[in-house]
Parts: C-alpha cells; sequence; structure tokens
C-alpha cells in the first residue's frame, strides 16, 4: 500500500506546506487504485519545527505532493523517508492522479523564507512513476 499526503486547505493544494489547514493523505493499491483517504490535522505553527514527518512515518506515508516547501522542511521529511514533490497546484485529486499517471513534476525549487509567494518558475523535471 501506497500512502500519499498532500498539503490541504479547501480541496486545494496549499500553496505553503508548512502551514496548511491539513492533510489529505490518500492510501493507493498495488495497481496504484485509491482505496481510502483520510485528514491529518497540522500541527499548530510551522511544519517543519513540528514532529510532522515523524507521525507521517509512523503512518506509512513515503510520498509527499506540496506547494512551495523551505529547506528545513524538505531535509526533514527526507530523513523520515518521505519523499517530497515540489510545486503542486489545484485540487488534490487532479494532483493525485497526475501523480498516479507518471505526469507530475518537481519544481526543484526551494523557499528561502516563511512569505514564499514569489514562485513562478514551471517544473524542470519529471518524477518516475512508482514501482509496482
Amino acid at each position: 500500500m501506497l500512502k500519499i499526503a498532500i498539503p490541504t486547505r479547501d480541496d486545494q493544494v496549499d500553496n505553503h506546506f508548512g502551514h496548511c489547514d491539513h492533510y489529505t493523505v490518500f492510501s493507493l493499491d498495488d495497481n496504484r487504485n485509491i482505496q481510502s483517504f483520510e485528514r491529518l490535522e497540522s500541527p499548530k505553527g510551522c511544519g517543519c519545527k513540528s514532529n510532522i514527518a515523524s507521525i507521517m512515518q509512523e503512518m506509512g506515508i513515503t510520498i509527499m505532493l506540496a506547494g512551495d516547501m523551505g529547506q528545513g522542511a524538505f531535509n526533514k521529511l527526507s530523513q523520515h523517508g518521505i519523499t517530497t514533490i515540489r510545486g503542486c497546484k489545484g485540487d488534490i485529486r487532479s494532483v493525485l492522479e497526475a501523480y498516479i499517471a507518471g505526469t507530475l513534476k518537481d519544481s526543484a525549487e526551494l523557499c528561502d523564507h516563511h512569505d514564499c509567494q514569489h514562485h513562478t518558475q514551471p517544473p524542470v523535471f519529471t518524477i518516475p512513476t512508482p514501482k509496482k
């Protein structure tokens, strides 16, 4: 079972991982079909300084489809075995479907501050689809 987390606000990818309303966690079977989804509450304050990465690791989450993210959050997720695809935008179901189809691209861009509304670069490489 593959578990994927998406920072969410109003069924959209929240533009900033560390301050999202909550995370939507999707569970996919070996054929990449959605089996279930659940809501994981976001910690108060900045996500990169919380224990959210360890909670996600305990839940078995291995993929994060995120909007913008700072270096600290990226490193913390990586240290907990969570691969992060940055630069995601729009409806969470559409983003998940793009990941499943293998068309989602990582912006490879990291924020260097907490007020990161300035990013406009297009994605620069494709993340491979997970292996069965």
